[in-house]
């Protein structure tokens, strides 16, 4: 079978490993990274680190508004789907990658097969939301990683095609804790001393496009009771300079690799994000997490307030980050499977692919 594979940030390229690994023993897959995250650190080191094949094409999209970018997106891979002729295309998540890969194969009347499908935060302000909605809708194979987003798919009347895979960063965080421990234990990175300190990822539009908003994020950061570290985004490195916000409590650092921050994940007293999958990843290393936003579309994370939301308030955050950890006395149910995701997913597409022969 020939797949079209279609990546272009952090968590895709995450997602693609043990995917990739496995469909290439027997079949053939052409991997397309968009170039949505093009910074060295958000792109090439995942590549090297988890040992992806090197993308046969990549389009070199860059930043831009989300029309310019899905627009340049859809139109580079149409052009590769006409020539490349596969029998599937393979998306991932809720990016814009995603939703052009999507609408490329649906014109093209090629099965699109959508992995972690079925996720709903009921948000339609987040342009993630509104990207995997209409992925789902136009979908041929639904792979769900749990099963709240199979409910959530049948609530919206989509029944054929769906398939509970179990959650594929499961198998990526499995398959990758033990490498990131031997590589860091012994490391530069000693001077953190372990379950003392916090770390936080801030990157969402709907948090670093609002001045207040990130100003309060940053204030609350300053006043908690652990230096907070965070790799920082570019997009959130130019507003807090943009904005003078002080780092009196933040160490900033730039962008790091899955297996350092693997290791940072694990070590850390709690993760505060507004990343979708650094919330799966805390909670699959069983440390905490305060998500700042509204909503999330991991609800199973909320369990036993292993994960809990925030609102953009200082004393709201602070209060929330410096909880009481209850959750650590609670065991985790298997909500995300047992970390053969990649082999489901696999199964799942090449019967799927025989079936339309």
């Amino acid at each position: 079978m020939k797949l079209v594979t279609i990546i272009g940030a952090r968590p895709q390229f995450i997602k693609a490993a043990p995917f990739s690994e496995i469909f290439r023993k027997e079949n053939e897959e052409i991997l397309v990274h968009t170039g949505q995250h093009y910074d060295k650190n958000m792109s090439n080191i995942f590549f090297d680190e988890l040992k992806i094949p090197k993308p046969d094409y990549n389009l070199s999209v860059g930043s831009g508004s989300h029309g310019k970018q899905t627009a340049k997106m859809l139109e580079g891979i149409e052009d590769i789907i006409l020539k490349e002729n596969p029998d599937g295309i393979l998306v991932y998540g809720d990016t814009n990658s995603t939703l052009a890969g999507a609408l490329a194969g649906s014109k093209l009347l090629i099965p699109v097969f959508h992995v972690e499908a079925g996720l709903r935060s009921y948000n339609k302000n987040m342009p993630e939301e509104q990207n995997r909605i209409l992925t789902d809708h136009i979908s041929t194979l639904l792979l769900c990683p749990t099963q709240t987003a199979i409910d959530n798919l049948k609530t919206e009347g989509i029944k054929e095609g769906v398939i509970n895979t179990g959650d594929i960063m499961y198998d990526a965080v499995l398959r990758n804790t033990k490498i990131s421990d031997e590589k860091y234990k012994n490391s530069e990175w000693n001077y953190l001393k372990e379950k003392d300190y916090y770390l936080s990822t801030i990157h969402r539009a709907e948090n670093t496009d609002k001045k207040e908003k990130l100003k309060d994020i940053f204030i609350a950061l300053n006043k908690l009771d652990k230096p907070v570290i965070m790799p920082i985004h570019p997009r959130t490195k130019k507003k807090i300079k943009d904005l003078n916000i002080p780092l009196d409590n933040i160490k900033i650092i730039e962008p790091v690799g899955y297996l350092l921050m693997l290791y940072l994940i694990k070590n850390a007293h709690m993760v505060i994000t507004d990343s979708g999958g650094l919330q799966k990843e805390a909670y699959f290393l069983k440390t905490p997490c305060t998500t700042l936003r509204d909503q999330t579309e991991w609800v199973e994370t909320l369990e036993n307030d292993w994960n809990i939301l925030s609102q953009i308030d200082v004393q709201k955050i602070k209060t929330k980050v410096q909880r009481k950890l209850t959750c650590l006395q609670h065991p985790q149910p298997k909500s995300f499977g047992e970390g053969n995701a990649a082999i489901k997913i696999c199964e799942a597409i090449i019967n799927r692919g025989n079936i339309n022969e």
